[in-house]
Formats: C-alpha cells, structure tokens, sequence
C-alpha cells in the first residue's frame, strides 16, 4: 500500500495518461449499459447480487491464500542471488528461463514488482525481469489449478491461457532486448532490499513467513473483494441483452474484457472464476484476453511499473502488452 500511495504522488500529467482507462471504462458503462434504476432496488436483484459475490469469492479465497503462502516462503527462504546466478548468460536461453520460472516459484502478480526490484539490483537483466513480471503471475501451477477448476467443462482454455501467457511473454523479451539498450530503471532499490532483509532476521524465519502471508493476503484480497463486487454488479444490474450485443461483436467483446480486467486488478489466483461467470455472454477469445491482459498489465501493477521504470519505456511496455495480448488471442480464438 505504501508503494501505492508513493507512485500516485510523484505522477505526472504524462503518467496519468495509462490511468485514465479506467475511469473512461467505469463512465462509459455507468451512462450507457446500466438499467433502469428503479429496478434495482427489486429484492430479486439484490439476491442475486449478494450469491454472485459470495459464490465467485469463495471459489477464489483458497488460491489467494496458497498463491500468498508460496510467495512468502520463497521471499523468506530463497536468496535472490541464487535466482540470478541461475539466469544463462544467452539471451534467448535467458528467456526461456524466466518464462519458467513461474513454474518452480509461483509468485501472484501482487507481489511481482517487489521481488523483481529485488532482482534487477542483485543483477538480473532488465529484459528477462520483463518477462518474468508477465509469465510469472500465470505460468505457475497454482493459476493452471485455479483456472482448470474454473473451467471444468472448457479446460482448452486454460491450456490456451498457458500457451498465449508463455508466446507473448517471449516475445516481449525479445523485443525488448532488441530495442532497449540503456537502463529504464527509475530508482535505486538498495534501501528497500537491506529493509527486507533486516525485518526477515527478525522474529525467525517462520514468524516471517507468516508476516508476509498474511500482508500479502490482505493486499491481494481487498483487489479481490472489489473485484468480486464488480464482477456481481455487472452480472446482476446490467441488461443481459447488452452483454450478449457487447459478446456478439468481433472487436468490442476483446476490448471491453481487456478494459474490465485492468479495471478490476484481479489476482491471478482468482481472475479465472470472473471470467468463468461470462462463459455463455463472451467468445472464448475474450476471455482468454481478460485472463492473460489483466495479470500482466491491471491499475494496481500499472502503478507499481511506472514507479519502478522511466515512463516513455513504461508507455512503450504497456502498448507490447496490450497488442500482443491482443493479436495473440485474437489468432488463437480461430481455435477454440
């Protein structure tokens, strides 16, 4: 939260302009999408809302919390120059590492930016940080569990969500080794890492790694909450026939599941339950963006980026994520 409320006051107009997604996305559904507003003090529709919430959380609660234990353990127990003396010293190789990574330490995407600031100062080239800040959230077994228990009828598209998450991360790294020759580092992370260092040694280990499951927790589970009520307004308030014309168009579907997710800042722990509840209103394809867009780039993370690099190499990172995620399902939704 701090590093929150520290990128919202040093923004600049410049930074601001990436923001400004979601409160056009939250305009333009409140004045054109939302019903008649006398129907929604109707007692069907507040049942209906209070049983979408609860059941779309506590679907999501149990890969939260594993997702937060998991993270904690490898920040306590794993030196993070064991991590970088494991990077191979060929890019592409370099590359292929970090997109598997996530595999052998699953990390939630809500505490990403920090380990990888972690890394980048113990050595870590910026181009292979990349990609594990876009693999990392979703190619890890924990995501594949959730989003295969999410879609247990349509587990194509969590072998899709892996496939797509692993093809664009790639090639984002490639691109950015290619391009980007000078440091888009923002600042020096050598106070913060001797912090964390200090506060581990303190109390043990395992007193440690309850600390951060447990802050971990409630950082990812106020997103998800939100998430979560968001999620059950939509499904409940909004005219049906808007989401099936929404559903129906070609481009329109793929932007406006792009647009929720980034608004929504879902863990990647839990975005697979909201996605499974739009399973009969959206194209696979859609879904499949809303899946693989929001862990990469979402509001929260979005700020934690522009914190961490200089913001013309951030703009330029978000506009890869953003088309690549885009061409990428778009291609695979001609087999699904």
């Amino acid at each position: 939260m701090v590093r929150l409320i520290r990128a919202l006051t040093t923004l600049s107009p410049l930074k601001i302009l990436p923001l400004l997604l979601p409160i056009s996305f939250l305009i333009i559904l409140g004045f054109i999408w939302v019903p008649n507003q006398l129907e929604l003090l109707d007692n069907a529709y507040i049942d209906t809302f209070k049983t979408g919430f609860i059941g779309i959380l506590l679907e999501a609660l149990p890969f939260v919390l594993a997702g937060a234990l998991l993270s904690s353990l490898l920040r306590v127990f794993i030196p993070d120059e064991m991590i970088s003396r494991w990077i191979p010293k060929h890019a592409f190789l370099a590359i292929l590492f970090a997109c598997l990574l996530g595999i052998i330490f699953p990390v939630c995407e809500c505490g990403m930016i920090p380990l990888v600031r972690r890394l980048i100062h113990k050595g870590m080239p910026v181009y292979v940080a990349i990609v594990f800040i876009l693999s990392g959230p979703i190619l890890n077994p924990v995501v594949y569990g959730a989003t295969l228990t999410a879609f247990r009828n349509h587990s194509e598209l969590a072998y899709a969500r892996m496939g797509l998450a692993f093809a664009v991360a790639c090639i984002i790294g490639l691109i950015i080794y290619a391009t980007v020759k000078k440091s888009p580092i923002r600042l020096s992370v050598q106070r913060e890492t001797d912090n964390t260092h200090h506060n581990n040694s303190r109390g043990g280990k395992l007193a440690a790694v309850f600390v951060h499951t447990s802050d971990e927790f409630f950082e990812m589970g106020k997103y998800l909450i939100i998430g979560c009520l968001l999620t059950s307004a939509i499904q409940t308030f909004m005219v049906q026939d808007s989401l099936a014309a929404i559903g129906d168009k070609p481009l329109g579907s793929y932007f406006f599941m792009m647009g929720l997710a980034f608004v929504l800042s879902l863990c990647s722990t839990s975005d697979a339950f909201v996605a499974s509840t739009f399973v009969h209103s959206f194209p696979a394809g859609a879904l499949l963006a809303f899946m693989v867009f929001g862990p990469m780039l979402d509001f929260k993370n979005s700020l934690m980026l522009l914190s961490l690099f200089k913001t013309k190499f951030a703009l330029y990172l978000f506009f890869l994520i953003f088309s690549s995620v885009f061409i990428g399902a778009v291609v695979m939704s001609l087999w699904l």
